[in-house]
């Protein structure tokens, strides 16, 4: 019956605390989000700490609100760096000329329309030049950010205190290192507690190298991407190196997208300035710079990063990113390489029998 009873309130503890988790989402993101902003901030800390003056050492606290105040001017130089870029490049979208732009066009519109309608895809009294003014339009839309503009005025308060709170988290963080640690120790039964600091120390060491390389290798590609526009004169080049090497973030479709958003930029970029001989250069242009730094990217970036950091074959993390997308979307990918990372570290411990979980983490 002890058993039994043991099994029932283990049981309905785990119940429990996914039901905890589900319920207050929104605060196990925020501390999930002042874990990995406090792995990135902690070298900073350190190095604020051996600071000196006279015979005076820098406060921990102190050293902790700078290191704070650091990743929060970074995150405001962000916004205020992207921003005006975006809404100039929305300008450029909502003053295209349309009627001007179809009549450019209107031969291979035509040979298009042909072809449409001899496969029937093209029916009744619809028209190209009907679905490109009507997509076009709605790009337009898009680009006003109007309902983005509505959506965010409706939420401030609720923005505001993300923000507050993640700060504020992240801050104490900072402080007390070990603080975050405890706290899963505290969660965590007795008599694992050993197995647990272990696991939270290589998940802490791994991690940090990750999340600082992944932050290195989007600011490499956006350099990369930049030049390389800037190079072959593509207006715009500034807006789409930066979108382009963000997009690195998403596992190898985050190229892609990064990729098609700097074609439509600098073709719409382009349309609008009047020029529209040399349409097929631009694209190619874009496609080819794209390439080339992916290739930099796949051949010695991605490397170091996600193989060397997290200390796992690149044909794991190929299947892991791939099975996360197929279930979660690219929230998945994104979280793809943290999570397995976790998970072996979790295995290594509590499942070295299996030779499958030994050939797995045989690099950690």
């Amino acid at each position: 019956m002890n058993n039994k009873y043991r099994v029932f309130f283990a049981a309905f503890g785990f119940l429990l605390t996914l039901f905890m988790i589900w319920y207050f989402s929104n605060i196990v993101i925020y501390v999930i989000i002042s874990a990995v902003l406090s792995m990135i901030g902690h070298p900073l800390v350190r190095r604020f700490d051996k600071i000196k003056f006279w015979k005076f050492s820098m406060p921990h606290g102190l050293s902790a609100l700078m290191a704070l105040l650091i990743i929060f001017i970074a995150f405001i130089g962000f916004i205020w760096f992207v921003t005006p870029l975006i809404l100039e490049q929305a300008q450029m979208i909502s003053n295209l000329n349309i009627p001007e732009l179809v009549n450019y066009f209107q031969e291979p519109i035509d040979s298009l329309k042909e072809t449409l309608a001899h496969y029937n895809v093209l029916t009744g009294d619809k028209t190209i030049e009907g679905a490109i003014e009507t997509q076009i339009q709605s790009m337009v839309n898009i680009a006003t950010f109007s309902s983005v503009a509505q959506n965010l005025l409706s939420t401030t308060g609720a923005l505001f205190m993300a923000l507050f709170s993640i700060l504020f988290i992240t801050y104490f963080f900072l402080r007390e290192e070990k603080m975050f640690e405890n706290m899963i120790i505290l969660l965590s039964p007795e008599k694992y507690t050993d197995k647990v600091k272990r696991i939270l120390a290589q998940t802490k060491s791994l991690l940090t190298r990750y999340f600082i390389g992944l932050m290195l290798e989007v600011i490499s590609m956006m350099v990369l991407i930049t030049i390389g526009l800037s190079i072959l004169g593509i207006k715009g080049a500034l807006i789409i190196g930066f979108l382009g090497g963000l997009m690195n973030i998403i596992p190898y479709l985050g190229p892609i997208i990064g990729a098609t958003v700097g074609v439509v930029f600098g073709i719409t970029t382009s349309l609008n300035m009047g020029v529209y001989d040399h349409i097929d250069f631009l694209a190619f242009g874009i496609v080819g710079v794209f390439a080339i730094a992916n290739l930099f990217d796949n051949f010695l970036l991605q490397p170091l990063i996600y193989s060397n950091s997290v200390k796992a074959r690149p044909i794991e993390i190929f299947i892991v990113i791939i099975m996360a997308g197929s279930m979660a979307g690219i929230p998945g990918m994104m979280l793809a390489i943290p999570s397995y990372t976790v998970i072996r570290i979790v295995a290594k411990e509590f499942l070295s029998q299996s030779r499958i979980v030994q050939k797995l983490t045989e690099k950690i």
